[in-house]
């Protein structure tokens, strides 16, 4: 089966509709499928539920989703470097299932490992436990959390061959390959795609069985929300 899509627009043919779970990867606005969420504002799709990190930053990644009105609620650990995010969950206009940050990486590594659930200590005695189930382990109180598997996966690779092995690169690694693995569909933007058998075995993050779709990410600036440097001594 070829993978392989032209544009991003054509990758999410077929699988981008309103009501849907969309994970999509990066941090803040490193790693990324900066394409693809592109593609996706300039989409009419509505009440979206989407698992990150974060929203990005204002008119940045998911950022342009929530000017868009295109997002339901967000499924996130930090809601920090986007004063949209912020008043649009003060005002009511937006749903926020809050997790600690460990939570949400294991919740997503869980669905993706076809686990359905877990105990954890993380957030026991806070408003993160409130309404979910508790159970003692050796005289320690743990709440039950539940796995996640979206509809469809986004992220960004930094190389891949035709068969979707994926290979990120530093911290852009981050939430994207635990989301490579709990889309029911998932969609890798590439920046350097190469032929079968050029990727070492051991240097694969992903192995392609979860990739479904691949696209070339265009060529881009990376931005940073902050910027901080020093002067040389």
């Amino acid at each position: 089966m070829d993978k392989l899509f032209p544009d991003a627009k054509s990758a999410l043919a077929g699988i981008l509709r309103d009501d849907i779970m969309v994970m999509s990867g990066g941090f803040g606005l490193c790693g990324i499928p900066a394409d693809l969420i592109e593609e996706i504002a300039r989409s009419d799709v509505r009440n979206l539920t989407v698992v990150s990190n974060n929203a990005g930053v204002d008119g940045q990644g998911l950022g342009l989703l929530l000017a868009n009105g295109q997002i339901r609620k967000m499924i996130s650990s930090y809601v920090g470097e986007n004063k949209l995010f912020a008043s649009l969950y003060l005002s009511g206009a937006l749903e926020l299932e809050f997790n600690p940050q460990g939570t949400l990486a294991e919740r997503i590594r869980a669905g993706g490992a076809g686990i359905p659930g877990f105990y954890t200590r993380t957030g026991v005695g806070t408003l993160v436990a409130d309404g979910k189930e508790h159970k003692a382990f050796a005289g320690e109180t743990y709440i039950l959390e539940t796995g996640l598997v979206a509809d469809v996966a986004i992220v960004r690779a930094w190389k891949s061959d035709s068969e979707g092995n994926l290979v990120f690169r530093k911290t852009a690694r981050n939430f994207n390959p635990v989301m490579a693995t709990a889309g029911r569909v998932t969609i890798a933007e590439v920046e350097e795609l190469v032929e079968v058998g050029d990727i070492d075995p051991d240097q694969v993050h992903v192995p392609g069985i979860y990739v479904q779709r691949l696209v070339q990410a265009r060529g881009r600036e990376k931005p940073i929300e902050q910027r901080t440097v020093r002067t040389r001594i």
